[in-house]
């Protein structure tokens, strides 16, 4: 409903039928206009030419292209007058330049499901040949709705109660197109660095949309939670846009990682999509603070595997381990953390007195392995960081022990460690100094797809793990 209710605003939604994608844009308002599979004309969607008669994108608030696969324009240029409008709310005709507000909706149906359609190609690949790979006109595209998230129609889903006058809601959208509410972020949201202009004015553009939707007086005092909520799916929505041109020019839209920071506590929240997750895959994006992936050496009684330590700091003292009962091997390793937190706290965060903080501990195992043994090094990265409030670098794993006295202990099976890591998607892996010799073994295939990195103690890597 974003496109309703915003000027000029780009979006595409592709997924599967039945789902209704046309049926807001063809049946809800006399604002939008339909275009279906076919070509389309630039005096149709622009100006004619010959007569001087404004299209679609003058005379309506949303103009959408169904069927985008089957779409194209009469002109070779045709696509690169779109891309102008798209970018600028403008066109010209000759010497004249005409200013429109119509929004872009492009949808249209995958033919197959988004984890194979990643593996072919990008989410992006249903859209006609002169746009598919085209990453000039991705970053015209505000927001990218997810249609595999939505269910299919169906009957269990009509009311028997009173429902909306169409008629009057389209005209209260058409009246909300004349307002902003981009300046309820001004100094209570902050977006990160890896956000460029367009991706900064196309996330303004869909929080002003929602909020609009949710607050339609402009007077209305916006709630934090609803701002937060806002700001993530316009965040979400404009990833996964540039996930697909990270896939076609990779050097040049590296850098995804998405984040926020809001309210006084100015934590840095990072913010994904949900196909590029996986519960025990090790995505590329920083973890919140006080989460550290890892890795068991093991034992002999038990093969290595991957665990997720997670601490929440609050008020109050001591740590609590929230798993019932404590896996022994984990509640050694977490002890051993604590006193070295402890003990060593001018060195690991600086003028904070962790004794005054309360910390509760979750571990989460990914594999077979339970018991959670020999993770001190990683238990106290996560308890350090989330005092700090910083997070660990995306793709990170932290391998080793700590013991009583501050020594790391060492690591026998750091090759075996190394191909779990690679195998779970890691990018890179944090082991102590005196593993180097050991990896002389590691596989050339192996070395290549993982950055291994060494410290020398709590502290060093603990400043090797944070995220810049």
């Amino acid at each position: 409903m974003v496109p309703f209710v915003e000027r000029n605003y780009n979006m595409v939604e592709l997924g599967p039928r039945g789902t209704g994608k046309s049926h807001l844009f063809q049946q809800i308002s006399p604002y939008a206009h339909l275009i279906s599979g076919g070509k389309a004309t630039v005096a149709r969607m622009f100006v004619n030419n010959s007569n001087g008669q404004r299209g679609l994108v003058c005379q309506y608030d949303v103009v959408c292209f169904d069927e985008i696969s089957g779409i194209s324009f009469d002109q070779k240029d045709g696509v690169n007058i779109m891309k102008g409008y798209m970018e600028s709310g403008e066109f010209s005709r000759g010497k004249e330049s005409i200013r429109a507000d119509g929004s872009i909706v492009l949808v249209g149906n995958f033919e197959v499901d988004v984890e194979h359609q990643q593996r072919i190609g990008h989410l992006l690949g249903p859209m006609p040949p002169e746009m598919r790979n085209d990453t000039a006109f991705m970053d015209r595209i505000h927001a990218y709705l997810p249609g595999w998230d939505i269910p299919k129609i169906a009957k269990e889903q009509t009311t028997d109660h009173f429902g909306l006058v169409s008629d009057f809601l389209s005209e209260c959208w058409n009246q909300l197109r004349n307002q902003t509410r981009v300046p309820a972020l001004q100094n209570r949201v902050f977006f990160g660095g890896a956000l460029s202009g367009r991706d900064i004015n196309a996330v303004n553009k869909t929080v002003s949309g929602l909020l609009k939707l949710v607050y339609p007086l402009s007077d209305m005092q916006i709630a934090e939670e609803e701002l937060d909520w806002a700001v993530r799916i316009g965040l979400e929505a404009r990833r996964r846009i540039k996930e697909q041109q990270k896939r076609i020019g990779a050097a040049e839209y590296r850098n995804t990682h998405f984040s926020f920071t809001q309210g006084t506590d100015g934590v840095e929240r990072f913010v994904s999509t949900p196909e590029l997750q996986s519960e025990s895959y090790i995505s590329g994006d920083p973890l919140e603070p006080g989460q550290v992936w890892t890795i068991s050496p093991g034992s002999s009684d038990e093969n290595p595997g991957l665990y997720r330590v997670e601490v929440n700091e609050g008020p109050g003292t001591g740590v609590k381990v929230l798993n019932k009962p404590v896996p022994a091997g984990f509640r050694e390793s977490i002890s051993y953390a604590e006193q070295n937190l402890y003990a060593r706290a001018k060195q690991l965060v600086g003028d904070k007195d962790p004794r005054h903080h309360e910390f509760a501990v979750q571990l989460r195992a990914f594999d077979a392995a339970r018991s959670g043994s020999k993770l001190g090094v990683a238990s106290l990265l996560a308890l350090c960081t989330s005092l700090l409030k910083k997070s660990i670098r995306g793709g990170l794993v932290v391998v080793g022990e700590v013991n009583l006295g501050g020594s790391i202990e060492p690591v026998n099976n750091a090759v075996s460690i190394a191909e779990i890591a690679v195998e779970k998607g890691a990018s890179v892996l944090l082991l102590p100094v005196t593993c180097r010799r050991q990896l002389l073994d590691l596989s050339d295939d192996m070395a290549t797809k993982v950055d291994v990195q060494f410290y020398s103690d709590a502290r060093d890597a603990l400043l090797k793990a944070m995220a810049e």
